[in-house]
């Protein structure tokens, strides 16, 4: 676990990173699972969480006993609120803490069961892992700097990489054996979940942005206005249209040609959305006015809606199903090594 926390701050991602699209839908670009791709069932509510205190014992919980300390727990908490980039909310620590202490105690049993059945890491692997880990930080001083900050010395993270790495093994070893969905299985997964297949019209489309605010006065207005109507004149002379976007547009896919890939019905702000939708593949429209700014849109590709054949589908199909059983021989995994373990939670 001290391994994985190191190795999220090198590649932790800004709090709000924004799509390639933003500026433009005016929306979230989240979205379910893309058709023929198939999305888990909701889990059902879990009861409310035991309160956690606000302080905390030097020794959180204890595994067939071995310890669980204080640090280990805050190491966890400290991760996930860089990755969140604030701290955890005061509605959610029950839960939260409650949570992390269980991935510690699961950690502590896997670990105890892969030196059980005597599953060993060479010098080598562990030199791997750790050079893994340090490509993630730009300088060797920013991953001193995130080991020094996490309490950590070269020895200990040679040592937690020894045991993530015995875990991992464990629990490869566990799903090897599984066997891999059939072609039935497939097959009769693909005409339960008809919905799952279905894919929407959908456009691909390019644009050049010239942001003005709507509540701007009337020369910032005519500026924009006169900047747009520039690069519109060219982009309908034959101009490249990606060069212009590069150079002219002032949303985040201008580095990308203002490509702004594949998109369905609704994901664009209204405006922007109608246009797309009603012009063919090569056109370029007129100047389109949005709450962001004057637009100029060129249509690249327009599929029809449609459901995805089986053929297609297959291979994610089963790369699903395969996902799918092996959380759930993980899950029987875990339960039975718990069962099997006196674990006590100090708090």
């Amino acid at each position: 676990m001290c391994v994985v926390a190191v190795a999220a701050t090198g590649c932790r991602k800004a709090p709000a990173a924004q799509s390639k699209t933003a500026g433009t839908t005016g929306q979230s670009t989240a979205a379910p699972a893309a058709p023929g791709t198939p999305g888990a069932a909701t889990p059902p509510a879990a009861p409310p969480p035991k309160p956690v205190p606000a302080q905390l014992p030097d020794v959180i919980a204890r595994v067939n006993g071995e310890d669980i300390k204080k640090p280990e727990l805050d190491q966890i908490i400290h991760t996930m609120e860089s990755r969140a980039g604030q701290a955890v909310p005061a509605d959610r620590r029950d839960e939260i803490y409650r949570n992390a202490i269980d991935q510690l105690v699961v950690y502590k049993l896997l670990s105890q069961e892969s030196r059980k059945r005597g599953i060993t890491v060479d010098d080598k692997e562990i030199a791997g892992k750790i050079a893994q880990i340090r490509s993630q930080f730009p300088t060797q001083d920013a991953f001193e700097k995130a080991l020094k900050d996490r309490g950590m010395s070269p020895d200990t993270l040679k040592h937690d990489a020894e045991v993530d790495l015995r875990v991992t093994k464990l629990v490869d070893a566990e799903e090897s054996t599984l066997p891999g969905p059939s072609d039935a299985d497939a097959k009769d997964f693909y005409a339960k979940n008809p919905d799952q297949f279905k894919e929407p019209e959908q456009v691909r489309a390019s644009h050049i942005l010239v942001r003005v605010d709507a509540k701007a006065d009337a020369a910032a207005k005519k500026k924009a206005r006169a900047e747009i109507d520039a690069v519109l004149k060219q982009a309908k002379s034959g101009g490249d249209f990606a060069k212009l976007a590069q150079e002219h547009s002032q949303d985040g896919s201008a580095s990308q040609g203002g490509d702004l890939g594949y998109f369905p019905k609704g994901q664009m702000v209204p405006e922007f959305d109608k246009v797309a939708f009603e012009m063919k593949p090569g056109q370029i429209s007129d100047v389109v006015t949005t709450q962001f700014g004057y637009h100029v849109i060129k249509v690249i590709d327009h599929k029809p809606g449609r459901t995805v054949p089986f053929e297609e589908a297959e291979a994610k199909i089963k790369e699903y199903l395969g996902g799918q059983k092996k959380m759930q021989h993980r899950d029987a995994f875990i339960a039975e090594l718990k069962k099997k373990a006196k674990i006590e939670v100090l708090v």
